[in-house]
């Protein structure tokens, strides 16, 4: 019997009401994740391309991706996440409190492949993640990290 591997999440997000939340929203997840957290843009390039403290980190299998970020924003994870021959194919869910048009449009043409407004609401907040969930982990079929690290 094949052991199932956990699935690798990063979250890359500033808020620590809004990473409390996605930790709640995933600890009942149907399947194993390990949700590691980035709070900035640079952190979450070292972690993509395992550097300083990051040595260790896996590779994704998804990434939750905040485009209101310090240092480096959320703009410039998803064009260099994009361009690397590495990532990708590891899908990117933009996870933001924007819904203006223009920032949607431009997520899609940089590669993002889903866009997903924040809602105003914690019960909202969490079944948005939930459905995340559901969708990126029980029914898209995610390439094998052998094949994308």
């Amino acid at each position: 019997m094949a052991t199932l591997k956990p699935l690798e999440v990063v979250l890359i997000e500033d808020d620590p009401g809004d990473i409390e939340l996605t930790k709640e929203a995933l600890e009942g997840s149907k399947v194993i994740v390990n949700l590691h957290v980035v709070e900035d843009g640079e952190e979450a390039l070292a972690f993509l391309r395992r550097q300083g403290r990051f040595t260790d980190a896996p590779c994704p299998d998804l990434i939750l991706l905040d485009l209101n970020l310090p240092k480096k924003d959320g703009w410039d994870v998803l064009r260099e996440s994009k361009q690397d021959e590495n990532w990708k194919m590891i899908p990117v869910v933009i996870l933001t409190a924007s819904t203006e048009e223009k920032d949607i449009l431009r997520t899609y043409k940089l590669g993002a492949n889903c866009y997903v407004s924040k809602p105003i609401g914690l019960d909202q907040f969490v079944a948005i993640v939930k459905s995340i969930e559901a969708f990126w982990f029980t029914v898209v079929k995610l390439p094998t990290r052998a094949r994308i690290a």
